[in-house]
Formats: structure tokens, C-alpha cells, sequence
């Protein structure tokens, strides 16, 4: 298998049926860098990811990064919404407020990186 860094980019705006199509692609992605074995955690971050742009992004747009690398995958969802995430204890009793801890507990690692002028990107990663 071909180690080089492969990629996968689109922008667009989340709809009802997003995340099912966002999972196919990274499930589809997976297949062909022989990494199948990260794709249940993939689909799950990935779509808490956009789940929280549906919830907090005004329209909705976001631009989607899959990338693969020798270590394994790093997804980065980006928008122009101001607002970081933050992570919540809502004590089990909410239903929002969960992502992020979700998030947190199926990747190796995530993160969030400010853009110059208003914006951000929230990425995670997972290693083979």
C-alpha cells in the first residue's frame, strides 16, 4: 500500500441526511487506505462533529478534511461560526452537551484550531 498522505475535501451545508452520507464516504475512504477497522469510531466522531454544526453554525456550512497518513486517519470538520466547543458534564441527565465527551472517548486524540477572522476547525485523529 501506497504510505503517502491521501486526502478527501468538501464543503458544504448540513442537511437531514449529511451525516449518513458523510459516514458512507469516510466508511468508503477506509476501505480503499485498508484501514476498515477504524471506520466505526470514524462514523461516530465524524458525526457528533457535524451534529454540533447543525446545533450551533448559523446555515449550517461546514467544510469537510479526511485525511490518511501513515499513523492512520485525521478528520477535520471546519466552519466561520465564532464559538469553540466546549465539553460539558451534564451528569448523564441531558441529551446535549454529550458530543464532545462522546468524541473524546472513541478517538486517540481531537482538538479544536482557531482561523484568522471568525471561524474554526475541529479535527480528530485515530491511529491504526
Amino acid at each position: 500500500m501506497n504510505e503517502e498522505l491521501s486526502q478527501y475535501g468538501m464543503r458544504f451545508t448540513v442537511g437531514e441526511h449529511s451525516a449518513r452520507h458523510v459516514r458512507r464516504i469516510v466508511r468508503s475512504y477506509l476501505g480503499v487506505w485498508g484501514m476498515p477497522e477504524l471506520s466505526d469510531a470514524a462514523e461516530l466522531a465524524v458525526t457528533e462533529l457535524l451534529a454540533n454544526v447543525v446545533r450551533h453554525v448559523p446555515g449550517r456550512h461546514c467544510g469537510l478534511l479526511i485525511l490518511r497518513h501513515p499513523e492512520g486517519l485525521r478528520v477535520e470538520v471546519s466552519d466561520r461560526a465564532p464559538g469553540l466547543p466546549l465539553a460539558r458534564d451534564t451528569g448523564g441527565d441531558e441529551e446535549s452537551g454529550r458530543g464532545l465527551a462522546l468524541l473524546d472517548a472513541v478517538v486517540d486524540k481531537w482538538g479544536v484550531e482557531t482561523r484568522p477572522g471568525p471561524g474554526k476547525t475541529v479535527w480528530f485523529e485515530l491511529a491504526r
